[in-house]
């Protein structure tokens, strides 16, 4: 299938690793030309030469989406390496301190939110007068399965995650007006290379295998490719139909985290 994507601009927060990473690499593939943007510049240099060695076109910004001003100079730097901007996907985030409530400070719970609903926000503000101007204009948030399903530590990812997704929805509302989708991608637990489930797999590999087996039909986490692709499909103009949406790719997972 044709996603009808070809020399579209799209800018990626937290794009130089995870599903960050692997989507610009998928759009890269339907002829998306990208700008990623995350804090690290080593890894932005990395995941930039990955995608122009599969032949793909990429300015890299180093910014942080939690700072307004970096929002704003990120989508900025798009527009003057490519003119226009037609999608902006959001994919940085995390959890942050304690994931007790008796132990996680009010800094745990504002640097959570921080990073997973503040830095979408500031980036949708900032992209929305150029996302206005496409005819195909379209945001994705990369939300959990922690945002809908409770987990028994780490309240304050979840309660993060599930304002995203609100956050998304209500948005589609507010800017639907000007032509512009706003969707959530909910993933399930995804295993990558540095990620936390890598990790989590080495340090408990009974209890991960356990998770696998008891937890997903399929009898496996997912990964960050399957993701990304739903990401690109939800983007492209074939899903024109699918606004105000949270979409779940998560294998049918039952809970968000082993216990």
């Amino acid at each position: 299938m044709d996603l009808g994507l070809r020399g579209r601009i799209a800018l990626i927060t937290g794009g130089s690793r995870g599903i960050g990473k692997a989507t610009a690499l998928v759009l890269a593939g339907e002829g998306v030309r990208l700008a990623i943007a995350a804090r690290g510049a080593d890894t932005l240099a990395a995941a930039a030469a990955e995608i122009r060695a599969a032949g793909g076109e990429v300015v890299t910004i180093q910014a942080d989406f939690t700072l307004a001003e970096d929002a704003a100079r990120a989508v900025a730097e798009t527009i003057s390496a490519y003119d226009e901007l037609d999608i902006l996907i959001a994919t940085a985030g995390g959890s942050f301190g304690e994931r007790e409530l008796a132990n996680a400070s009010d800094a745990d719970w504002e640097k959570t939110f921080r990073f997973n609903v503040g830095h979408s926000i500031a980036a949708l503000r900032a992209a929305t007068p150029a996302l206005a101007q496409s005819e195909i204009a379209n945001a994705v948030f990369v939300a959990s399965i922690s945002g809908r399903a409770p987990a028994t530590r780490g309240a304050q990812y979840a309660a993060a995650k599930a304002g995203l997704i609100h956050a998304a929805r209500s948005l589609a509302w507010e800017l639907g007006p000007q032509g512009i989708r706003v969707n959530a991608v909910s993933p399930g637990s995804t295993i990558f290379p540095g990620g936390g489930w890598e990790r989590t797999k080495a340090e408990r590999p009974e209890d991960f295998a356990k998770f696998e087996a008891e937890d997903f039909p399929g009898r496996r986490l997912g990964s960050v490719h399957e993701i990304a692709d739903a990401i690109a499909f939800v983007v492209s103009p074939r899903a024109a139909g699918i606004n105000a949406a949270d979409i779940h790719v998560d294998g049918g997972q039952r809970r968000p985290s082993i216990r």
